[in-house]
């Protein structure tokens, strides 16, 4: 027999006790795209508390639509590695592509994240984050549906060591550290905003530009060009998971 009040009281007693969990954190990576799933999979293998943080109601990013909703994604050779992995089925066109289905990439990209350990927050927005004496040390989170509707929603705050943009194009997280304290550590201080198509540079630079662009803030993925003034890429993926990888290991090293 099935009593509807306790379905209700299921879900709400797993959930308040997983969200107490992720009140204090190693790693709070804003953006479940490929950069963000690749990332926390080899954070949480080396044993780092990771959160993924997921505006809308199912991760993947631009991963899921492959080309135009075609859902056939293109990688190259220095980049299989991180989805053969994750046993992801690569098709060798002979020539230095590769390609695979967007929709698997993404399920088992997600999967593998969670399988090392990583926890996800859906449906939820960083709004602001917390910093004490110029070191951005949390984020601050509400609801998606509270930001959509314009409401005037208090939010709450999570507590990190370290935190990931990885929310794409619109590099929001590093927008709100720029609007709040006037600079980046970056060459010239400044978001630069993303430049046309022209994927062979994009890949190149995406992996150059991941890393620390103020303290305690890491961009990856397409956030990183978009900073840092560089080309979009298209429906390639492999500097996007080359990516993930790079900011990883640069904070593991940096946490030790």
């Amino acid at each position: 027999m099935i009593e509807d009040v306790e379905v209700t009281r299921k879900i709400f007693e797993r959930y308040s006790r997983e969200f107490l969990s992720m009140i204090e954190v190693d790693v709070v990576i804003a953006g479940a795209g490929p950069a963000g799933l690749t990332a926390a999979r080899i954070l949480a293998k080396a044993g780092k508390k990771v959160l993924i943080i997921e505006r809308k109601l199912s991760p993947g990013g631009g991963m899921w639509g492959g080309g135009m909703t075609f859902p056939v994604l293109v990688v190259q050779e220095e980049s299989k590695h991180l989805l053969e992995e994750v046993k992801i089925k690569l098709e060798d066109c002979n020539d230095g592509y590769y390609t695979a289905n967007s929709i698997e990439s993404v399920s088992k990209l997600c999967g593998a994240a969670m399988d090392a350990g990583a926890m996800m927050m859906i449906a939820t927005t960083v709004e602001d984050v917390m910093m004490r004496e110029n070191i951005v040390n949390g984020v601050v989170i509400n609801w998606s549906a509270v930001d959509v509707a314009g409401l005037h929603v208090d939010p709450l705050t999570l507590g990190a060591k370290a935190v990931i943009d990885a929310t794409g194009h619109d590099s929001e997280i590093c927008h709100v550290v720029q609007r709040k304290t006037g600079k980046l550590t970056t060459p010239s201080g400044k978001i630069e905003g993303e430049k046309s198509m022209w994927a062979e540079v994009g890949e190149q630079t995406v992996v150059e530009n991941t890393g620390e662009v103020f303290p305690g803030v890491y961009v990856a993925g397409m956030a990183a060009n978009a900073v840092m003034g560089a080309p979009r890429m298209g429906p390639i993926f492999g500097g996007m998971l080359l990516s993930g990888e790079k900011v990883a290991e640069m904070i593991i090293q940096k946490l030790g």
